[in-house]
């Protein structure tokens, strides 16, 4: 057995440990968590400088591992959000007795052991360690080399605290970021439960090919805005400006603005003003193409584009004849993460929501609320994009599986 291969076995063997926790134990190791991270915010600083100091500014995954003052308060305040959620582990389902007298039960148990594999992204080793220990699941993450040095400060502050309350360490496995040690992940069936790929398209369908743990993707966002003939175009503009310049290098951003031809010549003008204030780059179809002409950032679409995550700040937009041509695109072109419809019509309004086919879909309003932490569930481990088990934010209720437990006097069949 590999050393990689030990020390997965030692975190799926710690799991028992943490599963026989009292709720104020559990908490209280949270609560250390979140407390400690404010307190050597200056170290994690120090460690993610080391990791910028590697990666191009302009590279999109720049933001993604900036972690400031302020981006550390933010993660202490999901923890502390988790702290107050129920404990999704050891409720009590159903109830009922056979005709045979046995006492039947459906209890939700932890997964056992959670797998993450992500990219840039060293708010993640915090969100899913806190969930993890909350939901009484022991945790494995593999990070990139991009993030090494902070994901490995953030693991240290974890270990020091479960030291502190009597848990073992390896609760949290933080494996090296090596390419190599992924294999070790995909084969690894007796000690892992369930492997969560964070990060690009092209990771998440690495690990969708290759793993023989079952996984649950946290996908790609190709996310649409479809500005309807009756939208008010100011709140259209607002929509348009929010979701794309907020947070652009995010999965719930905004990468595509698709307008009913009628409202077109109103409506890009006044969208094309208001980005030019970030400089956003607009890749535009033909029919669009001419409405905004003399935008100082405007190039032409081509087929390819209308299937881009950017991450940066850039979008497509596209004119369409109607409603209809509008939901077909986003079939065709959208990665059924986050999608929103903005018109003054409910009935329009109600068919984009009941057809569309997406975790999360929104009238009047910014795709940028995708988040576990806006829906009231603390942190989340990923955006979900497929059907089975988790779909959407992807947070602490989901952490769980089920359990039957019978309880009889003898009874045979």
């Amino acid at each position: 057995m590999s050393i990689i291969a030990k020390q997965i076995q030692k975190t799926s063997q710690s799991r028992h440990s943490l599963q026989q926790q009292s709720g104020k134990i559990i908490n209280a190791v949270l609560a250390g968590f979140a407390t400690e991270l404010i307190k050597q915010a200056r170290s994690v600083i120090r460690a993610n400088q080391k990791d910028l100091s590697r990666m191009d500014p302009l590279n999109p995954l720049y933001d993604r591992l900036l972690l400031n003052e302020e981006r550390l308060k933010q993660i202490a305040r999901a923890i502390r959000k988790v702290i107050k959620l129920k404990d999704p582990s050891g409720q009590l389902l159903e109830q009922r007795r056979l005709g045979n007298g046995i006492l039947l039960e459906k209890r939700t148990v932890p997964l056992g052991v959670v797998a993450a594999i992500f990219e840039s992204r060293p708010n993640v080793v915090a969100d899913i360690s806190a969930l993890c220990i909350k939901s009484r699941n022991a945790a494995v993450l593999k990070g990139s080399k991009d993030a090494d040095h902070t994901n490995r400060a953030i693991v240290g502050i974890i270990h020091n605290v479960l030291k502190k309350n009597n848990l073992p360490a390896a609760l949290i496995l933080l494996l090296p970021p090596d390419r190599e040690v992924v294999h070790e992940l995909f084969t690894a069936t007796r000690y892992i439960d369930v492997i969560i790929p964070r990060g690009s398209n092209s990771l998440i369908q690495h690990v969708r090919a290759n793993s023989r743990v079952p996984v649950i993707e946290t996908g790609a966002g190709v996310c649409h805005a479809y500005v309807h003939h009756e939208a008010n175009l100011e709140m259209a503009v607002k929509i348009v400006f929010n979701g794309r310049t907020s947070r652009p290098s995010v999965c719930n951003s905004i990468d595509s603005i698709l307008v009913d031809k009628n409202i077109a010549a109103k409506f890009l003008p006044k969208m094309g003003d208001k980005l030019k204030e970030k400089s956003v780059v607009i890749y535009a179809d033909k029919e669009s193409y001419i409405h905004l002409k003399g935008y100082p950032h405007l190039k032409k679409a081509s087929k390819k584009d209308y299937y881009r995550e950017f991450l940066s700040l850039a979008c497509t937009v596209k004119i369409v004849k109607d409603q209809d041509e509008a939901m077909a695109h986003i079939e065709e072109h959208g990665t059924r993460h986050s999608e929103v419809i903005i018109t003054k019509n409910r009935k329009a309004a109600n068919k984009f929501l009941e057809f569309v086919d997406a975790a999360t879909v929104y009238h009047n309003a910014s795709t940028r609320f995708t988040d576990g932490e806006e829906f009231g569930l603390g942190a989340e481990v990923g955006i979900s994009t497929q059907k089975l088990h988790a779909r959407g934010p992807f947070a602490l209720e989901k952490l769980v599986t089920e359990k039957w437990v019978l309880k009889g006097h003898g009874e045979v069949r």
